[in-house]
């Protein structure tokens, strides 16, 4: 019998004009790596709310970090209501750098994807390092609005090997024949070339504006992007 550790609950923003779920399971795994995180405040007079997805590897403690501090330093950085994109990508490669220094075990190699979604207004920010996914409902049609970090992906192969490094194929490809994502945080003894350094796609929210879906590869990966 499979045993799994579920999770499922939600939420409503105070003006009740967006609402949210989210659930996470253990499946089959000894110990659940993954994590998620909703935040909601107003700053000079704009909602602001954040949705994150965190898919670990290699132990929990990577995605455990960036459940605690992504989104906390996101918020505290000077930029964020000047230039969000800048202030995410900031915050983004800081916090990866704050874990790894965090780290007393330097022989651990726990990683982590991240996958989010900020609201600004009427502006969705959506920011992805690794492969988790996120995908917008829009007039009826489905949009992704991430692409997954993959070793093979003709851009982060020359980028992977510009800095020294290999692809290689072992059962998939992978980053010096171990890790099957070409960016990640974490995953200190690849960290010269597994950068946290986001894609990010801005989308203005309007009428025609439906739902938004963000799930690790355990999800969506099941199907094609």
């Amino acid at each position: 019998m499979m045993v799994v550790d579920l999770l499922v609950d939600g939420g409503k923003c105070e003006d009740g004009e967006l609402s949210c779920g989210y659930s996470s399971f253990r499946g089959k795994r000894v110990t659940m790596e993954d994590f998620y995180d909703v935040k909601n405040t107003t700053i000079d007079g704009q909602r602001v709310c954040m949705f994150g997805i965190f898919d670990g590897h290699g132990g929990s403690r990577a995605a455990e970090y960036l459940k605690e501090h992504l989104f906390e330093n996101l918020l505290k950085h000077p930029q964020f209501m000047a230039d969000t994109k800048l202030a995410i990508s900031q915050s983004y490669q800081q916090t990866d750098v704050d874990f790894l220094d965090s780290e007393k075990d330097t022989y651990r190699d726990d990683g982590s994807t991240a996958s989010t979604a900020v609201l600004v207004g009427d502006h969705l920010y959506v920011a992805n390092v690794g492969d988790s996914r996120t995908v917008i409902s829009k007039g009826g049609k489905a949009i992704p609005l991430s692409e997954d970090h993959k070793p093979n992906r003709s851009d982060e192969r020359k980028r992977i090997e510009s800095a020294g490094g290999v692809v290689m194929w072992a059962g998939t490809w992978r980053v010096g024949g171990v890790l099957a994502m070409s960016r990640a945080f974490g995953n200190r003894l690849l960290k010269q070339f597994v950068v946290a350094e986001p894609d990010i796609q801005e989308q203005k929210i309007d009428q025609e504006f439906e739902l938004l879906v963000l799930a690790s590869d355990g999800t969506m990966g099941c199907g094609t992007q």
